[in-house]
């Protein structure tokens, strides 16, 4: 039996997120995690002896020319992916790369383009859409146990630090863009986006907000982010014609919640009867079964690790992609548009 050669990879970047990828990495059967690059010398090498004291390079131009890196992991500020991911792409190495993909939608797409021209895997570090509970989500749709989408409601608010660079969009609605995209069929196709935003104490940006995301067939999404509630609530709400589920990140022995409850009017196919009879048909409630699915227990990013080890042997796109990541920014650049349009 052949032996699959393991992929060598480094980490640019040892600061926020830098050491849980290198830590996933290193643990890997799939990666042989061989440097750590950042600016700051010490804090690479901190980082690199936690994790089995690989090399340190100090310079990214250095690092691309070692042959014993097939992929590096980009953990760096928003606006130095598109150049650091580029120069990868440029030198022959798949990437990963930190959400949000880039800090511009047109800078995204030339990712995505550089990556396709050459063959090579553009990955976005879309976490949550590696954890089991959003797995499963995406299994539930799928399968059509939830029958057709008709709303999504996602909330994610917390007492948290006001960034100094992003609004409260661009800090949390990431991962709720980013798990939409996973597990609506075809992704975040949205032709609009509405968005309203407050900075109640003086911030200069948004610091508490909600999105709304008309979706195919009628349904709607809404997103909520805010820094600045005194609890911390990480739920989607999302309601289909069969059956609702509820995803409670921060429940930590029921996250999911399955409920076959719902609402639907008697008799009142819009084929079968006239507008007034329709408006006139009687409202029926579905009461039925609570459910919570088993989940196993196993780290996002070690997932997310060997889906990208995967996605390179196979010479296929990672299931969240540069593309993925295109779309996540794409509703964030929208909703900054509109947010910059209302000030006018």
């Amino acid at each position: 039996m052949t032996q699959t050669p393991v992929l060598g990879v480094a980490v640019i970047g040892a600061g926020y997120w830098g050491p849980n990828l290198a830590r996933n990495f290193a643990a890997s059967p799939d990666w042989n995690l061989v440097a750590i690059c950042d600016l700051d010398e010490a804090r690479a090498r901190s980082l690199a002896g936690r994790v089995g004291g690989v090399d340190v390079v100090g310079s990214v131009d250095e690092l691309l020319t070692r042959p014993d890196v097939d992929a590096v992991a980009i953990a760096t500020p928003a606006r130095t992916h598109y150049p650091l991911a580029m120069e990868a792409l440029r030198a022959g190495k798949h990437v990963v790369v930190e959400k949000p993909i880039a800090d511009s939608v047109a800078a995204a797409q030339e990712m995505v383009d550089e990556a396709s021209s050459r063959g090579l895997v553009l990955m976005t570090d879309h976490t949550f859409c590696y954890t089991p509970a959003v797995v499963k989500i995406r299994e539930l749709i799928t399968s059509g146990e939830l029958g057709d989408i008709l709303f999504v409601d996602s909330v994610r608010i917390n007492l948290g630090l006001v960034q100094p660079d992003v609004d409260v969009f661009w800090d949390l609605a990431p991962h709720d863009l980013s798990i939409l995209d996973f597990v609506l069929p075809g992704g975040l196709a949205v032709e609009s986006v509405a968005a309203h935003g407050a900075d109640p104490i003086g911030a200069g940006k948004a610091c508490v907000g909600h999105l709304v995301l008309p979706l195919a067939g009628g349904a709607l999404a809404s997103v909520h982010v805010n820094w600045l509630s005194p609890t911390k609530v990480r739920t989607i709400t999302i309601g289909g014609s069969r059956k609702t589920l509820i995803w409670d990140d921060l429940n930590p022995i029921q996250r999911l919640t399955v409920f076959d409850r719902g609402v639907s009017l008697e008799n009142a196919s819009a084929e079968m009867l006239g507008r007034a009879e329709q408006s006139a048909a009687k409202v029926s409630y579905r009461l039925g079964d609570t459910w919570s699915p088993a989940l196993p227990e196993r780290e996002a990013l070690g997932a997310m690790v060997a889906e990208l080890a995967a996605a390179i042997r196979e010479k296929r796109a990672p299931l969240t992609d540069g593309e993925a990541g295109l779309r996540v920014l794409s509703v964030l650049e929208r909703a900054s548009g509109v947010l910059e349009g209302s000030k006018a």
